[in-house]
Parts: structure tokens; sequence; C-alpha cells
């Protein structure tokens, strides 16, 4: 992948209705695709399957947050999320983290 510094700025959360199905793509600096998560109610529960694509790391949030959306939501939702920076630190990973799940929250809070 091209390198791309991090900036807190370019992490973007889009979400797209399919039907009454919900899809949200989250990418920041080198977009692509890392990982997809499915969740959707089932009874009193709700169920997550996740896809991550070798060497990469977003299943590793995805599924936590398609799992949050589904049960505020009460909806199918999936989570196609890839975001690449070059040479991380923890710091600016917890950073990214921080970010994406504060899009979410926001995202979220407006829908009520």
């Amino acid at each position: 992948m091209s390198s791309y510094e991090y900036e807190l700025d370019d992490i973007e959360l889009s979400a797209v209705p399919v039907g009454r199905d919900l899809l949200l793509l989250i990418t920041g600096g080198v977009r692509h695709i890392g990982a997809a998560s499915t969740a959707y109610p089932d009874g009193d529960t709700v169920i997550a399957t996740t896809s991550a694509v070798p060497h990469h790391k977003e299943h590793t949030i995805s599924e936590a947050i398609a799992l949050r959306a589904a049960s505020a939501l009460n909806r199918t939702v999936t989570v196609v999320m890839g975001i690449h920076y070059d040479d991380l630190s923890k710091e600016g990973i917890l950073k990214v983290v921080e970010t994406v799940n504060g899009k979410v929250d926001q995202y979220l809070a407006q829908q009520f």
C-alpha cells in the first residue's frame, strides 16, 4: 500500500440504507477493504459474522461495531472497514480506534 500519514479528520463513516438494512463504510488513510462484519437481531440476541482479508486488522473492531449498531438500531448492519496508515505506534492505533468509535457513537446518537 502507499504511504499515508495519520490525520484525525481523515477517517470517514458513510451510512448507506439498503432496504431495511444498513451498510456502514468506515475508511481512512489508504482506503481499502480489510474486513466486513454483519450483525443481525435473532430473538433476544444479536449475532455477528466477520470476514477478514489476511494480514489486515480491521476485524478486531468491525465486529464489535456491527454488534453495537445492530443492537441499537434493531436491524441488520454490515460494517465494511479499511483503514491504513504506515508505521502507526500503539498510541496511534488507539487514537484510530477511539476516532472510529467516536464517529460510530455520533452516528448512532443522530438516529434517535
